[in-house]
């Protein structure tokens, strides 16, 4: 496909089928995401896969609105910036998602950019914390590293 073609077809995606993605194609994805250009060249960006059912249910209630699509997605790609390299760790991240988005639709998948960082669990209660250190907590994720967002991925329902 050719990238003014990629450009032109990339939109949210938020319902999909059950088909699985190939893992290769994941892997792919991250390496091409891991091209994406950084504040002086630290490529802080970092992504954990997700393809687990139970785990990408978890994710879907990381907040009470938009996160919700997770759950019928076939993976999810957590994407994380090292604060101990650059304080522009959320740029980076939102080139590299950027990057993502659009090499799913190179490859025929549906995908949906779910914001996590600075977004609360709960717009009514804040006693249930950030979506991002329930995301945290849930994947593991170390101290050092911030979580600007996911992105949903499958196959498109629609």
């Amino acid at each position: 496909m050719e990238f003014k073609d990629v450009l032109a077809l990339r939109h949210s995606v938020r319902k999909y089928t059950d088909q699985p993605i190939d893992r290769a194609i994941l892997d792919e994805m991250i390496d091409e995401a891991l091209l994406a250009p950084s504040s002086k060249n630290t490529k802080t960006s970092g992504f954990l896969i997700v393809e687990d059912r139970s785990t990408l249910e978890a994710l879907s209630e990381m907040r009470e609105h938009g996160s919700g699509l997770i759950k019928g997605a076939a993976a999810a790609i957590v994407v994380l910036g090292d604060t101990t390299k650059t304080d522009l760790w959320e740029d980076n991240c939102a080139i590299s998602a950027t990057y993502l988005l659009l090499s799913a639709t190179d490859k025929g998948l549906g995908s949906c950019w779910v914001h996590c960082a600075g977004r609360p669990r709960s717009k009514e209660d804040p006693s249930k914390g950030s979506a991002e250190d329930y995301v945290r907590e849930l994947l593991g994720v170390k101290d050092e590293y911030r979580i600007l967002c996911i992105v949903a991925l499958g196959y498109p329902a629609e």
